[in-house]
């Protein structure tokens, strides 16, 4: 039987060569509007994997008044023709089609960037995550802006893209939409048909550019799920009026609005949600229709993928962030290795960076975004055999491991615990969204076993055990433990939060857990707690709020529990002593602002400020080494070999081995450390 995900789809007229596609996203890869080289190997990457069809473009700008905020493409200048036709030939030359979303951002972006020219909207409705007041757009500013459609349009079909998706998602487009932006009383504004004015100017003046030269769809919103906005019905009555315009040829429903933290991290929901939550409404607008329908939402694995499309519920199933992880999925699926594929765990990584004005990466996948320097598959070594001692069986000591086995050189992991995955084990004990972030040590651990690495589980090791092996390579990857030197008195008196996770202690009555973490570390043992009935906790942070390093979409998750569990939060305030106190604790904070101090009584006191690394074995082996423990960051940075000593061994860290850091790094550094070994 026929895989119905391998089936291919007639879409338009465009013959695709399967139903799964990478819908347009801007990782903040460009920097000057046009494709950058490390942008083109991102997505040719995906094309080389097999995908039908990739998006480019994310939120692509028409015009002078719409900011790009993330690396978006500009098709407002013709200095989009050359490179973009460059790319189009690379991503056809694998197979793949390639289309590219057009938009005007409307109020959503900012005045203060690009050309400071004010935003744009139907009525002057600041926008609650960008924070500027629109200007409303007068009939000159629709009359433009339709005209800049056309001509992106124009140069889209120019440069030989396959297709082009509007933005309706919370864009200018949609803003027209809603009653929340739109609050004209003209004849773009009020009834249904007027407020779809805009949206039907924009689409004949692009026909008349193009005609039928490519597809033309659009991304909308099927239940704007904001109080007083568009719902699921209205949004699926602007469906069918599209649809029956004769000016779409495609569809591509998307989730909740974009215009709040909250309804962000519902558009793009975040490890510990549903698999697939608005496929409902996708489905839908696929059963009123007779247009094909995308979708691509939290569409994570090939089961879910493949529910959507054999049901009949969608037409294409866009596996987006699921290509971050793995861009040769298809691939992989053709040659019957589906089990090897690398399955997004949700950690919504890519994300959270690019709205902290980072650029886009994957938490599991270190050479996604970086193919020009990391190859997405490592390459076997031309050189001699090498024995390579990896110790600590974390993420980093996993891939370290892995890669090493790849290139082709004897590897023995040994791991103290009676299993893989380090802290991520303990990480895994919070809640559900931790439990599936820490999935990615899964794939880590079977692709170790298809490399052949000798991995020696409830083995402790000390110097002589690893110099036993005859290295000529060796790893240290033997993480941290929790710090609490930070507090000037009362270290003893405190808690961790691994010794919470590992079930070590169970603190009752009034916990106070201070997080001088900032991201999911501090407020993931919250949860914990939360969750098995704790009450009266609250959470001290010496940032100016609550989870300062989570933005959309894992950071609402968090507050949505924070403020469903009544806990109390606690900014600017740093955890300075803590004493016995009648058979409680005093726990003294102090202002980081005022240098007040304020005294908070409670039972329990947990905190979290990372690790210090565990630095025993490595010291023990330093002197030993021909490298003595140095990494050449030249060689590092340029991608080049580590100086491979004549004699003796060579030695290095990895990971919280050697300072506190995140997952994304560890696995980073192991890569490219190693990949030339």
């Amino acid at each position: 039987m026929s895989d119905p995900l391998l089936e291919p789809f007639d879409l338009g007229g465009l013959r695709l060569r399967n139903r799964i596609f990478s819908s347009s996203h801007a990782p903040g890869y460009n920097t000057d509007g046009t494709p950058s080289e490390r942008y083109v190997a991102y997505h040719e990457e995906k094309a080389r994997g097999g995908i039908g069809l990739t998006m480019v473009g994310g939120s692509s700008n028409v015009s002078r008044d719409s900011a790009s905020l993330w690396g978006q493409l500009d098709f407002g200048t013709d200095a989009i023709l050359d490179p973009l036709a460059a790319m189009v030939e690379r991503i056809h030359g694998h197979g793949a089609a390639i289309m590219s979303q057009l938009t005007h951002m409307g109020r959503r972006t900012v005045s203060n960037d690009g050309d400071w020219l004010p935003t744009i909207a139907p009525s002057p409705v600041r926008e609650p995550m960008h924070r500027f007041w629109p200007k409303q757009m007068e009939h000159s500013d629709i009359r433009r802006v339709v005209a800049d459609f056309a001509t992106a349009a124009r140069r889209a079909e120019a440069a030989g893209l396959d297709g082009i998706e509007l933005v309706a998602t919370s864009h200018l487009i949609d803003q027209f939409w809603t009653p929340l932006v739109n609050r004209r009383t003209d004849e773009y504004g009020g009834s249904l048909t007027n407020r779809l004015r805009f949206t039907i100017e924009v689409l004949e003046a692009v026909r008349s550019a193009i005609g039928d030269g490519l597809l033309v769809g659009i991304r909308m919103i099927g239940d704007e799920d904001q109080p007083g906005g568009l719902s699921r019905d209205e949004s699926l009555e602007i469906a069918v009026r599209l649809a029956t315009s004769g000016l779409l040829d495609f569809l591509n429903v998307a989730g909740p609005s974009l215009a709040t933290d909250d309804g962000l991290s519902k558009a793009i929901p975040p490890s510990g949600t549903p698999l697939m939550p608005h496929l409902g409404v996708a489905a839908a607008v696929k059963e009123a229709v007779d247009l094909p329908v995308l979708h691509a939402t939290r569409i994570t694995d090939l089961s879910s993928a493949r529910h959507a499309i054999s049901e009949g519920l969608i037409d294409l199933a866009g596996m987006t962030r699921a290509h971050l992880a793995d861009p040769h999925i298809v691939a992989k699926l053709e040659r019957g290795e589906a089990d090897r594929i690398r399955v997004c765990v949700g950690a919504a990584y890519c994300i959270n960076r690019l709205h902290l004005g980072m650029e886009s990466v994957c938490i599991q996948n270190p050479a996604t975004g970086r193919e020009v320097a990391i190859p997405q598959l490592v390459t076997r070594s031309s050189g001699p055999r090498k024995r390579v001692v990896v110790v600590g069986a974390g993420p980093g000591g996993l891939e370290a491991a892995r890669t090493c086995a790849e290139r082709g050189h004897d590897v023995v992991l040994f791991e103290a615990q009676d299993r893989v995955g380090g802290q991520m084990v303990l990480a895994a004990r919070a809640s559900e969204r931790q439990r599936e972030v820490a999935g990615l040590v899964d794939w880590l651990e079977a692709e170790i076993g298809h490399a052949g690495v000798d991995l020696r589980l409830s083995t402790p090791v000390e110097a002589d055990d690893v110099l036993a092996e005859s290295p000529d390579v060796v790893v240290v990857a033997t993480g941290g433990l929790p710090d609490t030197d930070f507090l000037e008195s009362g270290a003893d008196l405190v808690h961790t939060s691994w010794d919470v996770l590992s079930g070590a202690v169970r603190p009752v009555g009034r916990i106070l857990v201070f997080d001088d973490h900032g991201a999911e570390r501090g407020l993931s043992v919250v949860e914990y707690l939360a969750d098995r009935g704790a009450v009266g906790l609250e959470v001290v942070t010496p940032d100016r709020h609550v989870g300062y390093d989570l933005a959309t979409s894992p950071g609402p998750a968090y507050l949505r529990m924070l403020y469903g569990h009544g806990v109390a939060l606690t900014p600017d305030h740093r955890l300075v002593r803590v004493q016995e106190a009648d058979g409680s604790l005093r726990a003294t904070l102090r202002n980081e602002y005022t240098r007040v101090e304020v005294v908070r009584e409670v039972d329990a006191v947990v905190t979290e400020h990372g690790v210090v690394p565990d630095g025993s074995l490595f010291e023990a082996l330093r002197d030993g080494s021909a490298n003595e423990g140095v990494v050449d960051l030249e060689a590092l940075l340029g991608g080049d070999r580590q100086p491979v000593p004549v004699d003796g061994y060579a030695l290095f860290r990895v990971g919280d081995a050697v300072a506190s850091r995140d997952v994304a790094s560890a696995l980073y550094e192991a890569r490219r450390l190693l990949q030339t070994l």
